[in-house]
């Protein structure tokens, strides 16, 4: 499964964050919300922030900790790449390669949560990131938080929208807080 988890509009996909500048020359540190995620690796332009313009990469290469440097055409110093610091990085839906057994976790959001025999479990109303990446499923007036985990979900039917689960034992229900 690949993660971004954070979002996304119909035609982009979020899949980290500046971190930092790095060096003189204007490279930046984009740390991904999946440190195994290769998609920096066919990008050819990454959408910083709210940008309405595609910013085009110069260069790209991995580095320890889930983490790659990013030259991008325009941004020349350590000042310029600094200012991009904390900005959310996007790119392209097309330029992510998924196989065929992958999604992106945006994609489910939407989609109608069954348990094996059928049973209604809900609907995906978000996805939550972090060291374990959560679906939150609105049923009723209760939300459930799933981890994202081959072993809890176990089915994924996109073009019906539909998702399979095996939750665990235990799993918290809260009530269904309105924001």
């Amino acid at each position: 499964m690949r993660r971004p988890a954070a979002g996304g509009s119909e035609d982009r996909v979020e899949i980290g964050a500046v971190a930092r500048a790095h060096g003189v020359r204007g490279e930046v540190r984009v740390v991904l919300h999946n440190p195994g995620s290769t998609a920096l690796d066919g990008a050819t332009v990454l959408f910083i922030g709210e940008r309405a313009v595609a910013m085009e990469i110069d260069s790209v290469r991995p580095v320890p900790g889930g983490a790659y440097l990013v030259r991008l055409a325009g941004v020349a110093d350590r000042d310029q790449a600094d200012a991009l610091r904390g900005q959310t990085v996007a790119v392209a839906r097309g330029d992510i390669e998924l196989d065929d057994e992958e999604v992106l976790l945006i994609d489910l959001v939407g989609c109608r949560v069954e348990l094996g025999d059928g049973t209604p479990w809900g609907v995906i109303a978000a996805i939550e990131p972090g060291a374990q990446d959560r679906l939150v499923i609105h049923h009723g007036e209760v939300e459930r938080q799933l981890p994202v985990a081959d072993e809890f979900l176990i089915d994924i039917d996109l073009e019906a929208r539909r998702v399979v689960v095996a939750p665990p034992d235990g799993l918290p229900e809260d009530p269904l807080r309105r924001r």
